[in-house]
């Protein structure tokens, strides 16, 4: 069974499949029209969402498809204290592929692990989100003309931010890429993508403080916000915020053909000047997300019984009762699930849920 989970889920193949299709179906649109007729789409959305939510809905519904599940936990079983397994495998018995968002990390890979039907993340906590990612892909490749070979530049919340951490995963299978890192001590990249995802591949990247450091070398430049609350010192917060806000001053040194990514909701890391400027991509970016979902669910349900796109086999994954996660957000301390953890090559033990360190 082909679930998506992670970026690291999709082999450079399969990528390049999806965003062909999406291209496509953007190319000519009637022709998918009832490519999926007959077909149901279940999202399981355990925290708000808007675009996500209504992307999924609005890509079914354009393939002929039909949706049903819910926007709410407290409207479902949820609210009485059913697992996430026992949920996953009620839905599927009336759906053929689910989308999931939930505030728990690693909430997608247990359903995965019991689902008889494709399993889409469509986030969880500040884990991964590789529909973003795949949205981010196919932005870059109508904005940009190409992935290999680009500069990009990721502004704002590094810590914290699950759209970034999936494409900087998704970024490793293409060539040539080049990473700059924009963002206040507080909130730059964990130290473990840098070792086991950067480091470990050898990519070009290098950490700055600000946009103008960097900002004439971007192709893309991808704008997250800085979230005030991550902050305990709120004079601290004061004194990084406005490196971080994107105005037309600060692209007078950009390229021309340089394109503005942001995974929205934004608040005000970008001011609204910079909308009418024909490198701010990220209204396109929300279109492109519904073409590439439907691309998505298209192929996970003919991937379905092809055992040639099956799911990569996990590597050093072990079960061990005496080791403890302590993210609090990951659902190993909310729901009955094995204790799973995985090693590094560098030998550090990790959540398989969440990634946390353990030790």
């Amino acid at each position: 069974m082909k679930h998506l989970i992670d970026p690291s889920d999709l082999t450079k193949q399969e990528l390049d499949e999806i965003i062909s299709l999406a291209e496509r179906i953007i190319a000519d649109r009637g022709a998918w029209s009832e490519a999926l007729k007959g077909r149901k789409l279940a999202t399981l959305f355990y925290e708000p969402s808007t675009r996500t939510r209504l992307s999924f809905t609005a890509a079914m519904m354009e393939l002929g498809g039909n949706v049903l599940g819910f926007s709410d936990a407290a409207n479902s079983s949820v609210s009485k204290g059913e697992s996430v397994e026992d949920t996953v495998r009620v839905v599927g018995c009336f759906a053929d592929v689910i989308a999931m968002r939930h505030n728990l990390e690693g909430a997608p890979y247990v359903a995965s692990q019991v689902s008889n039907v494709p399993i889409i993340n469509a986030g969880d906590g500040s884990h991964s989100h590789p529909t973003q990612t795949l949205t981010d892909l196919l932005t870059i490749t109508r904005e940009i003309g190409r992935i290999d070979g680009i500069t990009i530049g990721f502004c704002g919340d590094l810590r914290f931010g699950r759209t970034v951490h999936s494409l900087i995963k998704a970024l490793t299978k293409y060539s040539d890429i080049r990473i700059r890192l924009i963002a206040p001590d507080e909130l730059r990249l964990p130290d473990y993508i840098k070792s086991d995802v950067l480091d470990k591949l050898g990519m070009d990247y290098r950490e700055v403080h600000t946009i103008e450091e960097v900002v004439s070398e971007l192709d893309v430049l991808y704008m997250t916000r800085v979230q005030k609350e991550r902050f305990l010192d709120e004079d601290e917060f004061d004194r990084v915020k406005d490196s971080f806000i994107l105005d037309l001053a600060k692209l007078a040194g950009a390229k021309k053909d340089m394109a503005i990514l942001h995974p929205l909701p934004r608040v005000n890391e970008i001011l609204p000047e910079v909308d009418a400027d024909p490198r701010a991509a990220y209204f396109r970016q929300v279109e492109y997300g519904k073409f590439v979902r439907m691309a998505l669910i298209y192929c996970l349900l003919q991937w379905k019984d092809d055992p040639s796109h099956g799911m990569p086999a996990p590597e050093g994954v072990f079960a061990d009762a005496t080791l403890h996660c302590t993210n609090q957000k990951c659902i190993c301390n909310h729901e009955h699930v094995a204790p799973l953890f995985h090693k590094t090559l560098e030998g550090v033990v990790r959540c398989h849920y969440c990634d946390s360190k353990i030790r």
